[in-house]
């Protein structure tokens, strides 16, 4: 069930604030009945009519983006700032970001126009695992390792707990490559982790999501999900993906 102005939207019938104004015009119909209600949700099954027409649901579409760092993980900026939605001049449907990276976070990022699916893999409830490399300051103790596996207080709340691995240290240049995997998406997360620890990030990647990783691609690549990755992503949330 999506909101009826985001499903008009996606149609490429309006933005979602034109489609909000058609709304409350009473220029939307619902299964033959005119909704002038913004919180009304509709489902696949249901007819919507935008001043008489019937609306066209766009095809389903499903990318990864290999995202570089200096990219904003949205649609549009107000500051003219290069976003992800720019390496797709090709595609005619409205993909946006299944969660977001960083500005200054390189690495794997969905794109869709499919509202169940983004919100499935992006609720912390299915908790899919997403994995980082990053590049911090110091190395740390083993006891700070363990306080990432716990989780840390934030001032957002503690965080879940996390799988942790040391790939290399550098002695010379008092730095540490990490390994992190975490379920959850809150902002700038990662890097607030490390800096809980005084360990703070100097480089960023976003190596895996649930699966898929940055195989083949460099950075600015893209490519389609395959039918058989969708299913397996939509198969992987809905029954769990826990940190074990």
């Amino acid at each position: 069930m999506e909101r009826l102005q985001k499903v008009i939207a996606h149609a490429g019938v309006a933005s979602r604030r034109k489609a909000e104004e058609l709304i409350l015009e009473g220029k939307v119909k619902v299964n033959g009945k005119v909704i002038k209600e913004l919180g009304t949700k509709v489902s696949d099954n249901d007819r919507v009519e935008v001043e008489g027409i019937p609306l066209e649901r766009e095809e389903p579409i499903y990318v990864i983006l290999y995202k570089p760092s200096g990219v904003i993980s949205a649609v549009k900026d107000d500051k003219g700032r290069k976003v992800v939605t720019d390496f797709f001049p090709y595609i005619k449907q409205r993909i946006y970001p299944v969660g977001r990276l960083d500005y200054d976070t390189s690495g794997i990022l969905l794109l869709t126009n499919d509202g169940d699916f983004a919100n499935i893999l992006m609720h912390p409830r299915y908790e899919v695992d997403k994995s980082y490399v990053a590049k911090v300051k110091g190395i740390p103790t083993r006891e700070k390792i363990k306080q990432l596996e716990r989780g840390v207080m934030l001032e957002d709340g503690k965080t879940a707990p996390a799988h942790v691995k040391v790939l290399s240290v550098d002695k010379k240049k008092n730095t540490s490559i990490i390994e992190i995997v975490i379920h959850e998406g809150r902002n700038r997360q990662v890097r607030r982790m490390f800096e809980a620890i005084e360990h703070p990030v100097q480089k960023l990647k976003r190596e895996k999501f649930a699966f898929l990783n940055l195989h083949g691609l460099t950075t600015g690549d893209s490519r389609e999900l395959t039918p058989h990755e969708v299913k397996q992503l939509r198969s992987l949330a809905q029954h769990g993906n826990k940190l074990k």
